[in-house]
């Protein structure tokens, strides 16, 4: 009997009349829990993790005075003309943030502003084409033009062009061969971009004329839109321009010349517009209030 009290002694103290167990008590100290934390790994991140906390924490960051601020189009043209005084040719951009819904694709377009703000970059168009569409595409200004005969030397690399081009009755010939080569490039004549068709002159024409603007996968539009030096009335035409492209684009704004009661079954869903910001080179970047 004495045995057995002295074993029970060590793992239990009389209190009042009462047993209390020490063991069944573990400190942050004791050999068992710090054995549990050793046992337990630090996560290693990816490249794409790091990035995207890198990302997250220059958002938590500073942030300019102006960011919860909106000002009206005019008001924020007068900001950045002050801060931009010293550098009269420095650009002002635009973005416009559109929310990307579940089904909607990204935006994207066509647009020529009033008073260009940067000088068109010119591409080298290759047209796939044949006997009259041929002669047009060349009269319209068309750097490369001919029929299957180039398509071994778009493969070889000896021609060489920024956007290509082709008929309807040609594009079934070359994409067995051709899609290979200038699908991973988003380079291949399609339909659905409007690079198959058999105007091919009024579209070259309609691209020598125009800039075309696309947003990001997260919806998110951005453009040169003037100069620090443009009068305002020439800036506020300018947006005013552009968002009105965007708009329809995005379905924002609907074609007056639809028929109403007709109903749409292939109308896009709406990409909304969330925000708009003006900013300049070294200015701030402004949240517009009446874009």
């Amino acid at each position: 009997m004495s045995s057995w009290l002295a074993g029970l002694s060590s793992g239990c103290r009389l209190w009042r009349g009462t047993f209390i167990h020490l063991d069944s008590r573990q400190f942050h100290s004791t050999r068992l829990v710090l054995a549990r934390q050793k046992q337990k790994k630090i996560p290693t991140l990816s490249k794409k993790q790091l990035a995207a906390k890198a990302r997250r924490r220059a958002f938590k960051g500073k942030k300019s005075m102006y960011d919860n601020e909106k000002m009206t189009l005019e008001d924020a043209i007068a900001v950045l003309r002050s801060v931009e005084v010293a550098s009269p040719n420095s650009l002002y951009e635009l973005f416009v943030k559109t929310e990307m819904s579940k089904g909607s694709t990204i935006p994207k377009g066509r647009y020529q502003l009033p008073r260009e703000a940067k000088a068109k970059t010119k591409d080298r168009i290759l047209v796939f084409a044949e006997g009259k569409q041929a002669e047009e595409a060349r009269n319209a200004g068309a750097d490369i033009v001919g029929g299957p005969e180039l398509v071994d030397g778009v493969i070889s690399g000896r021609h060489k062009a920024s956007l290509f081009l082709s008929t309807p009755e040609l594009i079934r010939t070359i994409t067995p061969k051709l899609g290979r080569v200038l699908g991973p490039r988003g380079l291949m004549p399609s339909e659905r971009r409007g690079t198959v068709t058999d105007n091919i002159a009024g579209y070259i024409r309609n691209l020598r004329s125009s800039d075309e603007w696309r947003g990001d996968k997260a919806g998110t539009i951005r453009t040169p839109i003037a100069r620090a030096h443009f009068p305002v009335p020439d800036v506020v035409k300018n947006v005013r321009y552009f968002m009105t492209v965007v708009k329809r684009a995005t379905g924002n704004i609907r074609d007056p010349d639809a028929d109403r009661d007709k109903k749409d079954t292939n109308q896009k869903p709406v990409n909304a517009i969330v925000r708009v910001i003006l900013s300049s080179q070294q200015g701030p970047g402004i949240t517009i209030s009446d874009a």
